[in-house]
């Protein structure tokens, strides 16, 4: 490998550090590979938690987004899910790419490897029908590196010469691949991210790619986030103060090993806070009492819904599924065909949704409609959005 210098880093191998025994980031690691392998009993139902997990991930996409430039609000972006529309919009298009990486990196990263082709097909996806920069945030040669050299606006860094992309992003993917002990997983993978944002080797979308990567990189050592386990959102940590996150990468850029180790302590203390907050969305009573109840006084509040669904509704919520017997005893008098109306329009207005093909049991529905609005509120209120609702 031969030696680049850059305006603020020389080159050095890339190489896993080890954090002093009684160090912060120490315990951060032992922490965080408890929560990895800790058993997840959680009494939420799947279908919540999967409404739930990919909301995270729409968060996940508009802050990865937001960090990049993109001013889209979390408020007009629900408004656009609510209301279906379909207009031609780069600014959601980047989003949307964004958010269909993310399930392709579910789908898929159990079955294959970390690879060029792999991280190639990440910059297909996210900048894919995109404008290609310096106007959009699309790329003029979608999955291959760059072939010119350039800047980074923002910030200090001068990123190595095009010819030297190719070795770098070679010594990148055998480092991500090496077979380490599993206590090295989350060192490597907050590395492995400084490093490709040094590298820069796309054109552009390159902050984007690089946290599908991490993600796809804690996915892959145990931070599982199949249905009913759990939820991780990464990029929290990086937009909720965008200064910090760029501040941290340049310490880091010295290529000094405690700097190296000051820059992990920032990303894994901020994967444990956001781990340990989601994780409470596994409880159905601290889902119940902080999230849902509440979204559903806010939708009442609103005339988003009638006195007599909201009594249906809440109902879903405190029993997790619901059949036209359990409605019954809220409305003395009414005739069986009367409550399966009630139940018809509530599914017609997609706040219900059939627990399975066929069945007539019922579990609450929001990811698309106007209760959405009422969960991202107390989302917000409970402190879980990296993101401002409206600015």
């Amino acid at each position: 490998m031969s030696k680049n210098i850059t305006a603020n880093y020389q080159y050095n191998n890339l190489h896993l550090v080890d954090p002093h025994f009684g160090s912060k980031l120490n315990t951060l690691i032992l922490e965080l590979d408890y929560l990895r392998k800790k058993p997840l009993n959680g009494t939420t139902h799947p279908l919540i938690f999967l409404q739930l997990k990919n909301i995270f991930h729409l968060l996940e996409s508009i802050g990865s987004a937001r960090i990049e430039g993109n001013r889209t609000t979390l408020a007009e972006y629900i408004e656009r899910r609510i209301e279906e529309n379909k207009k031609k919009d780069e600014r959601f298009l980047e989003i949307e790419n964004n958010e269909k990486a993310l399930s392709f990196i579910e789908e898929n990263i159990f079955h294959i490897k970390i690879d060029r082709t792999f991280i190639s097909e990440l910059h297909k996806m996210i900048t894919k029908d995109l404008t290609p920069a310096p106007r959009g945030e699309g790329s003029s040669k979608p999955g291959e590196y760059r072939k010119n050299n350039v800047r980074i606006a923002g910030t200090n860094h001068i990123p190595p010469d095009f010819t030297q992309i190719d070795s770098y992003m070679e010594e990148l993917i055998n480092f991500i691949n090496k077979n380490n002990p599993p206590q090295y997983d989350l060192l490597k993978t907050v590395i492995a991210h400084h490093r490709f944002v040094w590298v820069h080797p796309f054109d552009n979308g390159n902050g984007r790619v690089v946290r599908l990567l991490t993600y796809a990189m804690l996915v892959k050592s145990g931070f599982k986030v199949h249905l009913s386990e759990r939820i991780i959102n990464p990029t929290a940590i990086f937009c909720s103060n965008r200064k910090k996150y760029y501040h941290y990468l340049s310490v880091a850029d010295s290529g000094k090993d405690e700097d190296l180790l000051k820059w992990c302590e920032y990303v894994l203390k901020g994967l444990k806070n956001e781990i340990d907050k989601i994780d409470n969305l596994l409880s159905h009573e601290y889902l119940q009492d902080r999230i849902l109840l509440p979204a559903l006084v806010f939708a009442l509040e609103r005339k988003y819904i009638t006195d007599k669904e909201y009594k249906i509704l809440s109902l879903a919520v405190k029993k997790k599924s619901i059949k036209a017997a359990d409605i019954k005893p809220l409305f003395t008098g009414k005739l069986p065909a009367e409550i399966s109306r009630m139940i018809k329009r509530l599914k017609d207005k997609k706040a219900l949704q059939a627990e399975k093909t066929g069945t007539r049991k019922y579990v609450l529905n929001f990811e698309n409609n106007y209760l959405l609005r009422g969960v991202i509120y107390a989302l917000d209120k409970e402190n879980f959005l990296p993101i401002p609702i409206n600015k």
